[in-house]
């Protein structure tokens, strides 16, 4: 079984469709724990609501950044969490953290890497970037973490049409689902090890 730790920074819709796939059989795994930077973020009541393990870390208690990664990596090394999932975690992580969790943390954009990603790509300006830009599709993407901003090897891809009347609100809602599909999908493989690194390239078997 696949032992989880899941980021969040706020409502956490990622973090349940996981937890519907773990309690629903189709996922081998828990979430042994789930971290917000953000006191109130509706997905620790997600969390709370399914009996799992969740807490705050404010991060102004903390002398920098890696001081606040290293709380974090504590918290995981207790529970041998095997993998760490970003799931709307708005907060680089440390070298530190990355290096000692090497192809072992996961995050979900919402767009097809390495278009509209990196410093300053989140949330709804991902999808206000693709509508300015008129780009005829979009999608969501599922990689591992690395010391960059969205850099690490792509682990699966799904495309989403955009639509001439797309508003923000309504393309980001399409691609939101196929974030989910591609997340379950991917720690599903990861619980059963069907994922195969090689350098940048990552296979499924």
């Amino acid at each position: 079984m696949l032992k989880m730790a899941v980021l969040i920074s706020g409502g956490g819709t990622n973090l349940q469709a996981i937890i519907d796939n773990i309690e629903n059989g189709n996922i081998d795994g828990s979430i042994e724990l789930v971290v917000s930077n953000k006191k109130d973020a509706y997905g620790l009541e997600r969390a709370s609501k399914h009996g799992i393990e969740n807490i705050f870390l404010d991060i102004k208690d903390y002398e920098n950044n890696e001081k606040y990664d290293e709380k974090i990596i504590g918290l995981l090394e207790e529970k041998k969490v095997g993998l760490v999932v970003l799931a709307g975690y708005l907060k680089v992580l440390s070298e530190k953290f990355t290096r000692k969790y090497k192809n072992r943390i996961i995050n979900v954009h919402p767009s097809l890497i390495p278009s509209f990603c990196g410093k300053g790509y989140y949330g709804e300006k991902v999808h206000k970037a693709v509508l300015d830009y008129g780009v005829k599709y979009t999608g969501a993407t599922v990689h591992f973490v690395d010391e960059g901003t969205d850099t690490g090897a792509i682990i699966a891809q799904d495309v989403v049409k955009v639509q001439s009347d797309d508003s923000v609100e309504s393309l980001q809602k399409r691609v939101l689902e196929k974030e989910h599909d591609l997340l379950v999908t991917t720690i599903k493989n990861l619980a059963d090890k069907k994922v195969y690194i090689d350098g940048r390239k990552v296979e499924i078997k």
